[in-house]
Parts: C-alpha cells; sequence; structure tokens
C-alpha cells in the first residue's frame, strides 16, 4: 500500500510543479487518507518536491507511525497550523498553497503570523480532488462491493414496507442492514419518504407512517473499505394509478437516456441533458429540480458533477450516480438512482438492484 501512496504524492507532486507552487498544504482529512492512509482526524500534510510531511498531535502518533510508516512525522505544539507554519519558516518556502475551501481565515491568519513576510500563501484548491476523481482499479473493486452491497439492503428493505410502518423504523433498519453486512455506516443520512413527503429531495425519515395507495422512496449508500455507494429506488403500496405509472417509465427512460451518454470525453452536461430531454418530452420536466447525478468515491459527493451547463469531460476511471426525478407536491417523487463508472469501452453499472416498478 505504501506503493500505491508514494505514487499519489508524486503525481500531487508534479501537478504542484505545474502551479509553480513550492509546496502544498493538504488539510482536508480524506485527502491526507488519500495520499497517505493516515485515519486520523487532526493532521496536515505538507507535500514538497521530493519531501512529505505528516503533521499531527500526540493522540496519533503510534496510528501515524503505522498508517504512515514512510513519511516524515512532527508533532504539533501549541496548534496544528503554528507548527506547520514554523515547518514552512524553516524550510524557506516562498509560494505555498493551500485549499480555500478547507482553511477558515483564522487558521491563513496562525499561518501568516507564524512564516512571517517570506512566505506567500496561494489558493489551490481542487489538486487532489482532481486526483481522486478517476479512480485505480482497487478502487473500483471495492466501490463495486460497496455498490453491491447497497443494492442488497435496498432490495431487503422493500420488503418491510407494510401499512403502519414508519420512515424512521425502515431508515433504522436499513442501516442495521449496512453493518450487518459489513459497512462501517450509512455515507449519508438515509432517505426514506412515504406518499406525498417524496416530493421533497432530501427528506429526512419522521414518524409519518406509511399506508395503502402512497409512492415510497428509498435512498441509501454504505461505506465499505471506507468507500461510498449511493442507490435509490421508488416503489407504489397498493395499485398504482396510471399516472404514477407513466411517470415512472418516463424517469427510467430518462435514467436509461443519461446512462447510455455516460463515456470518456463525453461532458457531463452532455449527460444532464439527456435526462432532461426525455423528461421534456414527457412534459415533466418542470418538476425535475435538481442535477442529473454528482462523483462518487471516498465522499458521497465528489467531482465530477453531473448538471446542466457543465463541460467538464468524462474520464475512465470516473464514478457518477445519474439519478433523474419526478417530484409533484402534495401527490409524492419518484427518483432512480445508479452508480455508474466510467470505462474506456463506455460504461459499466455497478449498483444492480431491479429497477422494474414494484407495486407492493
Amino acid at each position: 500500500m505504501q506503493t500505491l501512496y508514494k505514487q499519489r504524492i508524486a503525481q500531487l507532486q508534479e501537478l504542484i510543479r505545474r502551479h509553480r507552487l513550492s509546496s502544498l498544504l493538504v488539510t482536508n482529512p480524506v485527502n491526507c487518507f488519500y495520499l497517505t492512509g493516515f485515519t486520523g482526524d487532526a493532521g496536515i500534510v505538507v507535500v514538497e518536491p521530493g519531501r512529505t510531511t505528516l503533521i499531527t498531535d500526540g493522540r496519533f502518533t503510534t496510528q501515524a507511525k503505522q498508517e504512515a510508516s514512510s513519511l516524515a512525522v512532527v508533532l504539533q505544539k501549541d496548534g496544528l497550523f503554528r507548527t506547520c507554519g514554523e515547518v514552512l519558516k524553516r524550510r524557506n518556502r516562498a509560494r505555498v498553497g493551500f485549499d480555500s475551501d478547507q482553511v477558515t481565515v483564522t487558521q491563513l491568519g496562525v499561518l501568516r503570523k507564524t512564516t512571517g513576510s517570506g512566505v506567500r500563501f496561494k489558493k489551490a484548491a481542487g489538486l487532489v480532488e482532481s486526483l481522486r476523481a478517476v479512480k485505480d482499479d482497487g478502487e473500483l473493486a471495492q466501490m463495486r462491493k460497496a455498490a453491491i452491497l447497497a443494492g442488497e439492503v435496498v432490495e431487503t428493505a422493500i420488503r418491510l414496507l407494510k401499512p403502519g410502518v414508519r420512515e424512521f423504523e425502515i431508515a433504522a433498519e436499513i442501516e442495521y442492514q449496512m453493518r450487518k453486512r459489513g459497512a462501517s455506516g450509512p455515507a449519508f443520512e438515509t432517505i426514506v419518504a412515504f406518499g406525498e413527503r417524496a416530493a421533497l429531495p432530501h427528506a429526512r425519515p419522521t414518524a409519518k407512517r406509511l399506508k395503502r395507495g402512497q409512492l415510497v422512496v428509498l435512498d441509501l449508500g454504505a461505506i465499505l473499505g471506507r468507500y461510498c455507494s449511493d442507490i435509490t429506488r421508488t416503489v407504489f403500496v397498493g395499485k398504482a394509478p396510471a399516472k404514477v405509472k407513466a411517470w415512472y417509465r418516463a424517469v427510467l427512460e430518462a435514467q436509461r437516456a443519461a446512462t447510455n451518454k455516460v463515456g470518456a470525453g463525453r461532458t457531463c452536461g452532455e449527460v444532464d441533458a439527456a435526462a432532461r430531454g426525455v423528461l421534456a418530452a414527457h412534459r415533466l420536466d418542470q418538476h425535475f429540480v435538481h442535477s442529473t447525478g454528482h462523483g462518487l468515491g471516498l465522499e458521497v459527493h465528489e467531482d465530477p458533477r453531473v448538471a446542466k451547463g457543465q463541460k467538464t469531460l468524462l474520464a475512465s476511471g470516473n464514478v457518477v450516480t445519474i439519478e433523474p426525478g419526478v417530484y409533484v407536491p402534495g401527490v409524492g417523487g419518484i427518483r432512480i438512482e445508479d452508480d455508474v463508472v466510467v470505462s474506456k469501452s463506455g460504461n459499466e453499472v455497478l449498483t444492480r438492484a431491479s429497477r422494474d416498478f414494484i407495486e407492493l
């Protein structure tokens, strides 16, 4: 594994060189793990040409030596950022990159005060994220397992749906089933929405009881081996009206159209437009209120973003969700979501649960 982390750091060092930086501060714990294997939640990785240093505190001394054995480890004194500033000052680094989405104004102030006028701090957001967006074979193997697990859990949850059950009971069972199958936990707060609440794309589970004649949206994701999955299925309890069946067919058609567009060299906007075009043809586009998808990996929302007008080109190794939906206030909503990896020959759908319309 240390070889893998060395390769990732070498790739980042090349990006640092291209951006004419003398070093980069990595402060997001997820990025620190990606580059070094360190799983502690307090650390700064200082990446320089030919050298990488992990700054952490005494709680993680043993852990850092075990997980990031190839790195120099510095224990903080009087705070991580003050210690980081002292390290930079000693090494006479002139142009230091940092992620302005992660470093607060106060933390940047500490760095500047500690280093003095000899160090200039430059905004350099997204460098590690650009590497994370392209998954290697090992990451993809783990994400396949996470996706299969999520599919098994959603199929189990569907079998538990019956009149009288409450949303938070199903959500609790979903998260129990994840852990029972080996997941470390949910990738996000599980969404369980009955009836008219299914029209809320991010509905949080409540004490609402399920009744016959209602739509049910289940949106869940599992973390397995630190990688996330994300799946949504929609079912109907009872005999569905013709209009609900028509909505479901339209959403499924939109999802298939968008999935078929996923491929290396396609723009994210093209994928999004494929879904929107189908829903527009069914006169349902006004009820599609979010983007078609997002990147997936160590976090449930990563680059690239699959949204209207996005010019980002998909590359082999990207993993994205494809999740068009229709939401009708006062009635309910329908969303179908799967995880899709971009491959050299097209794409591969990782999630395997049935997409057929289910009436319970």
